[in-house]
């Protein structure tokens, strides 16, 4: 089990750096709770809580595989959390498994020890040319699969930046100048996904097309609001109900159709008309012999916070798992959403807690740098400006909120008032999209670096005045 006290770095640095006593003591509840979601969600716990050997049985779920006739065992996969499930898989398959490949963020791969799963390092966001290697191994791999073959694909957030292979004629690097501006323009992920899906050669349900007629396991850890499979990593093992023509629609939408390469656009219409085939469908008797297992979700991470709260004797409350929209608006939600505990004070008993969960996105106007967890706790700080004895965090589960070295940040009803002291202006940063130069000289980043999970965001607000 993960040793929770070691998982945000600077932990004690963020409580100690308040100015008022009612705050510390909320920011410890605050980074308490955080870590204890990243406990709850870590990824060699919930493997080995899913999945079980026992002779010839494999269990996942509540789902049992006879595996009496079965020739080999190849695992595949991709994304943050994949290298820590194959450690786990590994430890509990042993050499039953043949053989696997498995894409994992670079710089991560020392921090776990396989012997019969290959680990490949690859860039994320941003797909690299190491990633589509990996991956068209992966593809050769199924395409030598026999009926009495098991693949067991492991997935989780990062799996579309991680399994790059171009579809048709499409490149590497227009792929990569698309996928970079639809990052910046304040697409949802399912809306991003669409357009993967469909200048890609493995995504959308094409893993498990290349790997029939084997029998596929998947285990994925959701980091997608909602856990719709076929978003997830874009859905590798699963059907698309997305199309060509939807794929040309966002790119419309968000003012990339006119200027996007010329390779990408001329893919996407000869999908339009029908000129190259679709990615498999609902109906597809392939998939009969798929099953896809979600194993961790935002949900689990907010019921063990939830839970802990308790077992604290804190008054706490889910809020929800589906935050989305802007992330300066999801911020201004949850500051008000504090007030209003605060405003509440005399029927509500305390300490309170408020639990979120989701994924907010950030359309970015401004040069500046920060990410969607540090951008709602920017906007958050003016609504809770005075207040003691309140604490927000906002944090990314995988470690990383944007193009940062910060995993988040946590404010107070105190921040604003030190941030103007040192000529920090808030609405000046926001609409800058600069919230990390903001929080940095306030030194209330969280620093938590590659946690090798991913179930999306998680807030947490903290109210311990009486």
């Amino acid at each position: 089990m993960i040793n929770c006290a070691l998982k945000i770095r600077n932990r004690d640095q963020l409580i100690s750096n308040s100015s008022v006593l009612e705050d510390t003591e909320a920011r410890r509840i605050c980074l308490h709770l955080l870590e204890h979601a990243l406990e709850a969600v870590d990824p060699r716990k919930v493997v080995k809580s899913v999945v079980n050997l026992k002779d010839t049985s494999l269990q996942v779920q509540d789902l049992i595989f006879d595996l009496t006739e079965t020739v080999r065992v190849l695992v595949v996969g991709a994304g943050k959390a994949s290298g820590a499930m194959a450690e786990a898989l590994e430890e509990i398959l042993g050499d039953k498994i043949e053989t696997g490949i498995i894409n994992i963020p670079r710089g991560t791969k020392n921090l776990f020890k396989t012997e019969r799963i290959e680990l490949n390092e690859a860039e994320h966001p941003i797909p690299d040319r190491q990633g589509e290697k990996g991956a068209r191994k992966m593809l050769d791999l199924l395409s030598q699969t026999q009926k009495n073959d098991l693949v067991i694909c492991l997935i989780s957030g990062g799996g579309s930046s991680l399994l790059p292979v171009p579809a048709g004629n499409v490149d590497l690097p227009d792929k990569v100048e698309l996928t970079q501006r639809l990052l910046l323009s304040g697409a949802a992920i399912e809306k991003i996904n669409i357009v993967r899906k469909h200048i890609s050669a493995i995504k959308g349900g094409q893993l498990a097309l290349k790997a029939d007629p084997a029998k596929v396991i998947s285990l994925v850890i959701s980091d997608v609001v909602g856990d719709r499979l076929e978003t997830i990593a874009s859905g590798p093992t699963v059907p698309d109900t997305s199309t060509y023509q939807e794929a040309k629609q966002v790119l419309e939408k968000y003012d990339l159709w006119k200027d996007a390469p010329k390779k990408i656009k001329r893919h996407i219409l000869n999908g339009v008309e029908s000129k190259v085939e679709e990615t498999p469908k609902p109906g597809n008797q392939l998939f009969n012999n798929v099953f896809n297992f979600i194993i961790a979700n935002n949900e689990t991470a907010l019921n063990a916070m939830d839970l802990e709260a308790k077992k604290m004797r804190l008054n706490s409350i889910v809020l929800s798992s589906k935050i989305k929209g802007e992330a300066c608006e999801a911020g201004a939600f949850l500051g008000q959403k504090a007030k209003e505990i605060v405003q509440k004070s005399k029927s509500v008993d305390k300490p309170v807690v408020a639990l979120a969960g989701g994924e907010s996105t950030v359309t970015v106007l401004g040069k500046g740098v920060g990410g969607r967890n540090q951008e709602a706790m920017l906007s958050a700080a003016g609504n809770i400006q005075g207040l003691r004895g309140v604490a927000l965090a906002s944090m990314g589960t995988d470690g990383v909120d944007g193009v940062t070295d910060a995993a988040g940040a946590i404010i107070d009803g105190q921040t604003i008032d030190k941030a103007e002291k040192l000529n920090l202006h808030a609405d000046k940063f926001l609409r800058n999209n600069d919230s990390y130069n903001f929080f940095k000289p306030l030194k209330d980043l969280i620093l938590t670096g590659p946690t090798q999970t991913n179930v999306n965001d998680v807030m947490v607000i903290v109210s311990v005045q009486s």
